[in-house]
């Protein structure tokens, strides 16, 4: 009988230890781990104010048209162009002064999402503090609607993108812009005759072909372009709302409503120099901003 309290406080002690255990506590008084048996990392706070960028993408970071008829013109892209009438994202974080050997643009006219994996290691090869990434719009500039890339291509190619970065630069913010409406371009750029032979060498045959056609099959095979970027769009956002360091615009450029004196006076496409700078403004605004949009 004497050894029995003993006995009781051994078995009392082993049970408090499983139920603390059991429910997540130490026997110190810390606090539990997030559902799942594990504890959540807090959010880096998002530093508003990154002093090097990098750019990825297609044609219109590469400023295709903006300065001469079917050219690149760097000089003129939103993302780390120099031209003063842009005021690049570069030129806006850095400085017009500041941008050398801390901007990069690895974008390529041309390029689908299936190449973004590629650029995005040269990217992080330069240890940027953001990236700037707008792709898909050549995804859906296709021969045919049927050639535009499938959506869970589209998917696999992005998240393989975002997978290279993180390799390399595991801290760099990225910044992703929405594919713009490529429907809202075909209707503000078939106004302009000279536009449309332009187009006819080849510029996004999916959603330009037949310009001035209006027939239910013309109608059916915009609407089909649109409905793909709208869906490349929602892969975009998603894949960046996995990733702790990076925003999305909200889908700003997609909505923005682009004049004709923001395209392209060669074809009537592609965003002019004024078009450039609308989408540096947007960049900016989403770069800035205190919570993501």
């Amino acid at each position: 009988m004497r050894g029995r309290p003993h006995r009781s406080r051994a078995v009392l002690a082993a049970l408090t230890t499983a139920v603390l255990g059991a429910v997540g506590c130490d026997a110190s008084g810390g606090g539990s781990p997030a559902p799942g048996g594990s504890s959540a990392s807090p959010t880096p706070a998002w530093d508003r104010a990154p002093r090097s960028v990098a750019a990825v993408g297609d044609s219109i970071t590469t400023g295709f048209d903006a300065c001469s008829v079917l050219s690149d013109c760097p000089e003129a892209s939103w993302a780390t162009g120099s031209d003063p009438e842009v005021d690049s994202l570069a030129v806006r974080l850095l400085g017009a002064d500041g941008t050398a050997g801390r901007s990069w643009n690895h974008a390529v006219s041309g390029a689908r999402m299936a190449d973004l994996p590629a650029q995005m290691t040269k990217a992080a090869a330069e240890r940027p503090e953001l990236v700037t990434v707008m792709a898909g719009a050549n995804d859906a500039c296709r021969e045919t609607t049927d050639a535009m890339t499938p959506v869970d291509a589209f998917r696999s190619s992005f998240e393989e993108a975002m997978a290279a970065l993180r390799k390399d630069a595991p801290k760099a913010q990225v910044y992703v812009a929405s594919v713009p409406d490529l429907k809202r371009l075909w209707s503000e750029g078939r106004a302009n005759p000279l536009g449309k032979q332009v187009w006819k060498l080849g510029i996004c045959p999916s959603m330009l072909a037949d310009p001035d056609a209006l027939d239910a099959a013309a109608n059916t095979r915009r609407d089909a372009v649109r409905e793909r970027v709208e869906a490349y769009n929602g892969v975009l956002e998603e894949v960046c709302a996995k990733d702790r360091r990076c925003r999305f615009d909200g889908g700003a450029v997609f909505d923005y409503r682009f004049g004709t004196a923001e395209l392209s006076p060669w074809d009537w496409f592609h965003p002019s120099v004024k078009g450039q700078a609308r989408l540096a403004e947007i960049a900016y605004r989403a770069v800035t901003a205190e919570e993501a949009p």
